[in-house]
């Protein structure tokens, strides 16, 4: 920041094909006002046990299940064809053309966000070591209460309130892929947490029948909306879908029930008029667009605002209702990625990450193609014996192209500096790390650890040289001394061209004169300059 007042600098890979572009001479905007603490008028929140209670806080969003589905599959679409809006790049980025640190994404160093083992405290992605549940053998009978069954979605589970940790919503697998959906779950979340999105915290748990005692009169309601009890013959349905372990016990997964007031699903679109500080349209969000290409490396085709949440964080924490506070924006749910496919037939979860559920284009280019031109799930099969993973694979793998379930908003405007952002920042991420990562899985079998790994490293590779040498791969600029500034090369640092291909120039610009500047190149992709 030192240097801005009068530096610009001009960075070039002789790989990239698009002109050196100054960044203005401003210092950076590195924190958005949108963590700041604001107060909210207060209105009636009448509960059966407190019919005086009042909220100083924003309303709660329902999303119905079918509604957002709906919505952009047929009407959103209609109001694009309809309408002459013209979308730019991304809104919220700073002079370096980065996102500042917001309710949304935290910057975070490289060496904190991705070096976390899993071996050094136990505590994978956003779980803190006193988040961490006990092992089975550890848990008395009766001890895990269930409150709460769990009401869509595509997998089984309950949740549990822990005598001195909290609630936490434990999930089984579907039934014919064991440790699948589980393994994704954490694995998903802690790739989203380690590059700086708010995420739930995730774990591997061992159970045991015995150790749950049920509420009675607990519900339960399905995605068709059927309201069924929460029984201990439905509590034997979900332990039944869950993979067996060793012991006697049985493997789910489970998700740490969020502190504060829960606000629902945020949305990936407009903003919300209740809160003064949302002012971009999220649909012009750097960290919202960028995320697609997160979601294709990972193969998060389930990216819809129900798998999102908003949680208001009130600074009387005694009060989640009250004012002053500020919402956090969460990415929940990450249990389809890694090859997760719906029960639905071979046609349809071929199509995952490359077709729209619906999807016109598609249609009216098959129909003027008579069928005949091959698609990439024309190509689409499973890696034998890694069935579970379903079609997770580098094979006719497009990041640009890359589709979920149905149109997401945001995702629809992901500009090139967008993608180029998100693979700068997946470029963080060594085998060693990616292999760290994989582990929070706990899978049975070290041969699909190593598959996920693989593939993992397959997809990387072909996102960053997708992007980064296209754009600029230069990132994390910072100035270690009043006369220095140092960036990042993720392309060379990742080796996506010979050593001796690369090319820098800088130039320092000030009192009507410029002068070129050498650089000094160092480990891990390090460049620098010295300024005069």
């Amino acid at each position: 920041m030192r240097l801005m007042r009068h530096l610009a600098i001009m960075c070039l890979v002789t790989a990239c094909a698009t002109p050196a572009r100054p960044f203005p001479l401003r210092a950076p905007f590195i924190r958005d006002r949108d963590l700041d603490p604001i107060s909210l008028p207060c209105r009636p929140d009448p509960s059966e046990k407190e019919p005086d209670r009042q909220a100083c806080a924003p309303r709660e969003y329902v999303s119905p299940f079918i509604w957002d589905q709906l919505d952009n599959l047929v009407f959103a679409r209609l109001s694009r064809a309809l309408s002459l809006a013209v979308y730019g790049e991304s809104v919220n980025v700073n002079s370096l053309d980065e996102p500042p640190d917001s309710a949304w994404f935290t910057n975070l160093p490289r060496a904190s966000a991705t070096a976390k083992d899993v071996t050094d405290d136990g505590a994978p992605g956003a779980c803190k070591p006193e988040d961490i549940l006990d092992t089975p053998d550890k848990v008395a009978d009766g001890a895990w209460t269930i409150d709460r069954g769990k009401d869509n979605g595509s997998t089984l589970g309950f949740r549990v309130d822990v005598p001195g940790k909290g609630e936490y919503m434990l999930k089984s697998d579907e039934e014919g892929v064991p440790e699948q959906g589980t393994a994704a779950s954490v694995i998903g979340a802690a790739v989203y947490e380690a590059l700086g999105f708010n995420t739930t915290c995730e774990q591997i748990v061992f159970v045991r029948k015995s150790q749950f005692a049920l509420e009675p009169g607990l519900t339960v309601t399905s995605n068709k909306g059927i309201t069924t009890p929460f029984d201990d013959a439905a509590l034997d349905r979900v332990l039944k879908t869950a993979a067996a372990a060793p012991g006697g016990y049985v493997r789910m997964h489970a998700s740490k029930w969020l502190s504060g007031y829960v606000l629902g699903p945020f949305r990936y679109i407009g903003t919300r008029a209740d809160d003064p500080h949302d002012v971009v349209d999220h649909a012009d969000r750097r960290d919202l667009r960028g995320s697609k290409i997160l979601a294709a490396w990972i193969d998060h085709w389930d990216a819809r605002e129900q798998n999102t949440l908003d949680v208001w964080v009130a600074a009387d924490a005694k009060k989640p209702r009250s004012s002053p506070g500020h919402i956090l924006h969460y990415f929940i749910d990450m249990s389809d990625t890694l090859g997760q496919v719906i029960n639905a037939p071979r046609d349809m979860q071929v199509r995952l990450g490359h077709s729209y559920e619906f999807d016109p284009g598609d249609i009216l280019r098959s129909l003027l193609t008579f069928g005949i031109e091959e698609r990439p799930w024309d190509r689409a099969k499973r890696e034998p014996g890694r069935k579970k993973f379903g079609y997770y694979t580098a094979r006719d793998f497009d990041p640009d192209n890359y589709k979920p379930f149905y149109p997401n908003p945001a995702f629809l405007r992901t500009t090139e500096r967008d993608a180029a952002w998100m693979a700068r920042l997946i470029a963080r991420f060594s085998v060693d790390d990616i292999r760290r990562l994989v582990t929070f899985g706990q899978f049975s079998d070290p041969g699909d650890a190593s598959y996920i790994i693989r593939t993992m490293v397959a997809r990387q590779y072909v996102i960053l040289k997708r992007y980064l040498t296209v754009l600029s791969p230069l990132g994390e600029v910072v100035s270690p001394s009043s006369d220095r500034i140092c960036a990042t090369d993720f392309a060379r640092l990742r080796q996506l061209a010979p050593e001796a291909s690369y090319r820098y120039t800088a130039t320092q610009r000030g009192g009507g004169k410029a002068a070129t500047l050498s650089p000094e190149l160092g480990a891990d992709g390090l460049v620098c300059f010295q300024t005069q």
